[in-house]
């Protein structure tokens, strides 16, 4: 999370000291936890999002098999209460709890997670964001409500680990595949039946607030606050200011210079948190009709070309974008997993590195073909001019524009013509898919197994999860490799290959690995946790921990009785995180048991938001 450039003027304008107001629309006799967030929910169909704050508002509706720790990130029950497999890793028994009812009293079963795990395996829309954890399953049963069984075609390396929300059969049965491409699934559309700790009761996608109300039969004991209210701006200093006033409880989106100067705040709690993510240029390698092959769109041809594409990492200068546009708040990028993962994660070393060298990126050009002419512009290696590359950034991410700003100086000191917009991420999206782009800057969350980001840069995922329009096919027998390989140490290897391959090809120039800032009121809330803990985030994690165990500040010297609280939030002294974790991960083997220590904190967060990555 990022700074607008007249962010921290404004903020450091505010009064120092506001009234504080109960949240807007809390009634005296219920406790609101109200959030701020920079970017809206696209879509409460947990098969159809793939924003940031959209993972978030289906873990409150919605249980999962698996969980995650608090600590450390390691798996642990959830609506599977166990699971076992057998010698040879293709068959997986899970044992699911008799005791969850959904929100309108029918009993949740095994045949509701065999439902939801079967549309995936179909391969419908429902597939192009869940698919890779079932890639490699044969059938997936429930030969009693208290059992599901999914017998594999090969191992996968990925199992226990389905982030996948569960939904009600009985609701969903009767939306097909041509219909969940449009079904919003939102209070508009009548009752959203869910099992998780809280309800969606108004609110559709796209909107500026979102309201659940608790759910007091939840299976893990009802939630300790009545509602939790999510409220979208559309810029930092109006968040920040309704946060000093006591209108909402919580924001993020917060740069580092505006988690400076929060911290000095009375009754404001405000951290940099690791982030297991990074942020990158983006380029058009190809855009093609995904039924004929045929090419579609507009790129610009020489960024179909890998060596165009490298020669240009030499054309950005990374310190200058983690000190001028992140001040300072995070690493330099290189690879798509990033530091957290340690174990996992390959790093380009001596000639191989990018460093900041415009001859040396201007000497890899001509020696690609793409000379300079006599008016200092370089042309493709048939003569005819490159033309002018089109740099899209988000409009609502200053971080965004900044970055391809300095970008498109450095490309005209080597001769490239380049032309900054802005445009809106739905925007983008599509012109995304339609292949009329050249280049864009936007960034990913990656999971504590990195697989699901590996499976974006696929063939398999173009036209859907894929952006840049990347296809290399060693990579994606590497990745079939991967995903089946039962030995740790052999799989490490292998995405680790990955990783050189995409860094060579270039679709992505990684700029940089962030971190996460967070702002609350310790008056007004407490027993809030980061995960992991110490180093994490409060929201936005694996999980619904705080929604459920949170308590109103009058309550705070309860914090202790709740399940594993160890580092309870409730003081301005909390520990504070200055960078991404550099703790290490060790691959899951057949067993599925994942030392995860010191890593990161998203529940399969796909696409970063102008909120989640400023």
């Amino acid at each position: 999370m990022r700074l607008a450039a007249a962010g921290g003027i404004l903020l450091a304008a505010l009064a120092p000291a506001l009234a504080l107001q109960p949240p807007a629309g809390a009634a005296e006799d219920k406790v609101v936890f109200t959030v701020g967030l920079r970017n809206e929910v696209d879509s409460f169909n947990p098969f159809l999002g793939i924003e940031a704050p959209s993972f978030e508002m289906w873990a409150l509706e919605y249980d999962y098999l698996i969980g995650y720790s608090m600590d450390d990130m390691q798996p642990e029950p959830s609506l599977a209460s166990s699971w076992e497999t057998s010698d040879d890793g293709l068959t997986w028994t899970f044992t699911i709890r008799d005791d969850v009812t959904w929100s309108d009293g029918e009993p949740l079963t095994a045949a509701d997670v065999a439902f939801t795990l079967n549309r995936i395996l179909d391969g419908g829309p429902e597939a192009a964001t869940w698919g890779s954890y079932v890639k490699g399953t044969d059938t997936i049963t429930a030969p009693d409500d208290t059992t599901v069984v999914l017998e594999l075609k090969r191992p996968n390396s990925v199992l226990p680990l389905l982030p996948i929300p569960i939904i009600p059969e009985h609701i969903w049965s009767d939306i097909d595949e041509k219909a969940v491409k449009t079904f919003a699934n939102e209070p508009t559309d009548g009752d959203v039946v869910g099992s998780g700790p809280f309800r969606l009761v108004s609110g559709t996608a796209g909107g500026s607030e979102y309201r659940f109300e608790a759910n007091p039969d939840y299976w893990k004991g009802a939630p300790h606050i009545d509602e939790v209210v999510f409220k979208v701006y559309k810029a930092d200093d109006p968040m920040i200011a309704a946060l000093k006033k006591g209108e909402i409880d919580f924001a993020e989106n917060l740069n580092a210079l505006q988690v400076q100067a929060l911290q000095g705040e009375a009754n404001i709690q405000a951290i940099n948190g690791d982030s297991p993510g990074f942020d990158e240029i983006a380029f058009n390698t190809g855009a093609i009709d995904i039924d004929t092959g045929k090419p579609i769109g507009d790129g610009n041809p020489a960024l179909q070309d890998k060596a165009f594409r490298h020669a240009l990492g030499y054309a950005v200068d990374l310190d200058t974008i983690i000190e001028k546009v992140y001040y300072g708040a995070g690493k330099a990028g290189d690879t798509i997993v990033p530091p957290a993962y340690a174990n996992w994660k390959w790093t380009p070393e001596g000639d191989d590195a990018f460093t900041f060298d415009l001859d040396k990126a201007g000497q890899l050009l001509d020696d690609a073909g793409y000379a300079l002419g006599g008016d200092g512009k370089r042309t493709m290696p048939d003569g005819k001019p490159i033309g002018t590359l089109r740099l899209l950034a988000r409009a609502d991410s200053e971080t965004s524009l900044k970055t391809l700003t300095f970008f498109s100086e450095w490309l005209g000191e080597l001769g490239i013509d380049s032309k900054v917009s802005t445009v809106e991420e739905g925007r983008l999206t599509d012109l995304i898919l339609e292949g009329n782009f050249d280049v864009f800057e936007w960034g990913w969350y990656v999971e504590p197994d990195p697989d699901s980001m590996l499976s974006y840069m696929t063939c398999d995922q173009l036209g859907n999860w894929s952006d840049s329009w990347y296809c290399n096919e060693q990579y994606d027998a590497l990745y079939d490799q991967q995903h089946a390989e039962t030995d740790d140490a052999a799989r490490i290897e292998q995405v680790k290959q990955m990783q050189q391959l995409v860094f060579e090809d270039s679709p992505y120039l990684v700029t940089a690995y962030n971190t996460i800032g967070e702002a609350f009121r310790t008056d007004r809330f407490a027993c809030l946790r980061p995960q992991p803990d110490p180093g994490g985030i409060y929201i936005l994690q694996y999980g619904v921990y705080n929604y459920l165990n949170m308590r109103p500040a009058s309550e705070a010297d309860q914090c202790a009785g709740e399940e594993g609280v160890t580092q309870a939030s409730g003081s301005n002294d909390a520990e504070e995180s200055s960078g991404p974790s550099t703790g290490a991960m060790v691959g899951m083997g057949v067993a599925g048991l994942a030392a995860l220590g010191g890593v990161g904190f998203m529940l399969a967060r796909r696409r970063s938001t102008a909120g989640d990555r400023e």
